[in-house]
């Protein structure tokens, strides 16, 4: 009964302690999202209750209707979010608060964690104008109705008395509609939107959007590369579109309310020369463009990074060799003077000869201490092919061509990821689905490097690596390197600091399965050649956490992935689920997600 007691009592703590762990990391992870989420409603409530209530906005909103305060909140809300929009595809900006090779990382592990999410949070704002965008688009077109209502059909005399203002002065009229027939209403009122600033250019900022969005899908992007990069440009158009939105002032609030009293005026059109509160007239004013205020510091700050970005494009790269690797994988060792880099960072390739618009992202397979930087590149694609048979790659040799023959190559970059953190902590997991497996060669070359020369600032003691793929055939390049880093290690003393494993779910012959049964007794690898054998399925992570966390009592250990989604939500829940939140009682779980 104690013992059941005990249990019972110890199953509470745990669940307790596992949802307190949940919470902590939900504040951590989500803050941002719940502060950003907050400042649109906020901000939207704001707008939205001061063109609602505000005496200045009575007869305009009197003409336009209730979808006046609608259009005009969503509108703020596009200020902010299109603001935000810039900030995460400023690489050089986020790589500078990451830290790299020169400078010092501006911010916690925590933040730089979020900063990896930047590619997300930017097509989640993008998601976010699109909804505000056809929120601001139907009210107003509610709006410009019910002002050609008011205009050429007016139901009440106050309609007719404020439809009639004066257009000839600045400071009189309010109703932007003018010069409105009462023949073809639909065609009427989109003539009378399109005649205005606003108009014209919210068709054209609309219509840049859609094709930005649209364009910006996976299969796009991947298939028709340079379809996405040209319509992605439009931005230029939907930011000038933007900031010139809203110059024409048509939305026209009340300057002289104190004077003169719409809630008390409205009731009595007829009669303000005879009335003390009504004798002066309404005046208005067109409301000031607001826009280019929340986008111009983004905008030049993108400028910049452009210049910069250029800037790289321009220096001059040297190719110095070109290795040809086993399953239609080329290796890229170049030059690049004053290029500094860190383990795990990756660069964007282009190749004038093929395009002068292709920029293509590729993870850094060398270490820092190595007198080169290189790209280990699969030739599956059109662009990835032609770069190939450009290099002469067309033989399972180290290729030697005259340096003049070479294609000329710019690099932009390097820039951070999350990888990058493994050397800040004790013990590293690093978990690689498929092509993932890229960004860990650098940072075992670079941990491979330290070690050998008995560098003491590497804080790593202990590294995890799980390589998970269908067919390790194609990556056959990154099995040579851990060979060469196991015997290394076992060579200097250092058997234990890698405990590596490989999961081949699916893609063996019968022929191999043969020579993997007759093999199973050598000290080898039927596969992969190496020592540790090759699992064959999926790892078990519910085991594989709790055994890491018992091994690593009082450690934090750090877990880096690199792969599709779905498996990143299955570590994700496993780090949380397996962490402790007392340093001295076990081990902590700290995720980190490669974009991939």
């Amino acid at each position: 009964m104690e013992n059941q007691t005990y249990q019972n009592v110890t199953g509470k703590n745990e669940r307790h302690e596992t949802l307190k762990i949940r919470f902590i990391k939900f504040l951590k992870e989500w803050t941002h999202v719940v502060l950003w989420l907050l400042a649109n409603l906020i901000f939207w409530l704001v707008v939205y209750f001061e063109y609602e209530n505000g005496p200045e906005y009575y007869y305009i909103r009197l003409l336009a209707g209730k979808s006046l305060p609608f259009a005009k909140a969503c509108a703020a809300c596009l200020n902010l979010n299109s603001m935000l929009i810039i900030f995460p595809v400023c690489r050089n900006l986020i790589s500078f608060f990451k830290g790299s090779v020169n400078t010092q990382a501006c911010c916690k592990r925590s933040v730089r964690r979020l900063l990896d999410k930047n590619l997300v949070f930017h097509k989640t704002l993008a998601y976010v104008i699109v909804l505000f965008t056809l929120g601001h688009i139907n009210a107003h077109y509610f709006n410009f109705q019910h002002l050609y209502n008011a205009k050429v059909y007016p139901e009440s005399e106050i309609e007719r008395t404020l439809s009639s203002l004066s257009y000839g002065q600045p400071d009189t009229w309010v109703n932007p509609v003018q010069g409105a027939t009462k023949t073809g209403y639909g065609l009427g009122v989109i003539q009378q939107v399109l005649t205005r600033v606003a108009g014209w250019t919210g068709v054209f900022i609309t219509i840049a959007l859609l094709l930005m969005f649209t364009s910006a899908t996976e299969f796009i992007r991947r298939s028709y590369f340079e379809t996405f990069w040209f319509t992605h440009h439009l931005f230029v158009v939907y930011y000038a579109f933007l900031i010139a939105h809203g110059s024409e002032g048509i939305i026209r609030y009340q300057t002289n309310v104190d004077e003169h009293d719409p809630t008390f005026c409205a009731d009595y059109p007829g009669s303000w020369p005879e009335m003390k509160e009504c004798k002066t007239e309404p005046l208005f004013s067109g409301g000031e463009s607001k826009s280019w205020k929340w986008v111009i510091a983004p905008l030049i700050i993108y400028f910049i990074e452009r210049i910069v970005r250029f800037y790289r494009s321009i220096q001059t790269v040297t190719i110095t060799k070109v290795i040809v690797h086993p399953s239609q994988v080329i290796e890229l060792q170049m030059k690049k003077p004053g290029f500094a880099m860190l383990p795990g960072q990756y660069i964007f390739i282009k190749c004038p000869k093929l395009s002068n618009l292709q920029w293509h992202p590729f993870t850094l397979t060398s270490s820092p201490d190595e007198e080169f930087f290189s790209v280990h590149i699969r030739t599956v694609g059109d662009w990835t092919q032609a770069l190939a048979k450009a290099c002469g790659a067309n033989s399972e040799d180290e290729i030697y061509m005259m340096p003049s023959k070479l294609p000329r190559i710019a690099v932009d970059g390097p820039f951070g990821t999350a990888s990058v953190d493994i050397f800040k902590y004790q013990v590293g997991m690093c978990v690689a689905a498929g092509i993932g497996v890229t960004p860990f060669a650098s940072i075992l070359k670079s941990i491979w490097y330290r070690l050998l020369n008995n560098s003491e600032d590497l804080k790593l003691k202990k590294v995890y690596f799980f390589w998970i793929c269908p067919d390790t055939n194609a990556f056959e390049w990154f099995s040579e390197l851990l060979e060469r880093f196991e015997s290394d290690m076992i060579e200097k003393g250092h058997a234990n600091f890698l405990n590596y494993n490989i999961y081949l779910t699916r893609g063996w012959s019968s022929k191999q399965a043969k020579n993997i049964y007759l093999l199973e007794n050598e000290n080898t690898d039927a596969i992969t050649g190496l020592r540790q054998k090759t699992h064959y399925g999926r790892p078990k992570w519910t085991s594989i956490f709790p055994a890491i966390a018992n091994e690593n009592q009082g450690i934090d250990t750090g877990v880096f992935y690199c792969g599709p989604s779905g498996l990143s939500e299955i570590l994700h829940r496993n780090c949380e689920l397996h962490s402790t939140i007392s340093r001295e009682a076990g081990c902590r779980f700290f995720y980190n997600k490669e974009n991939f």
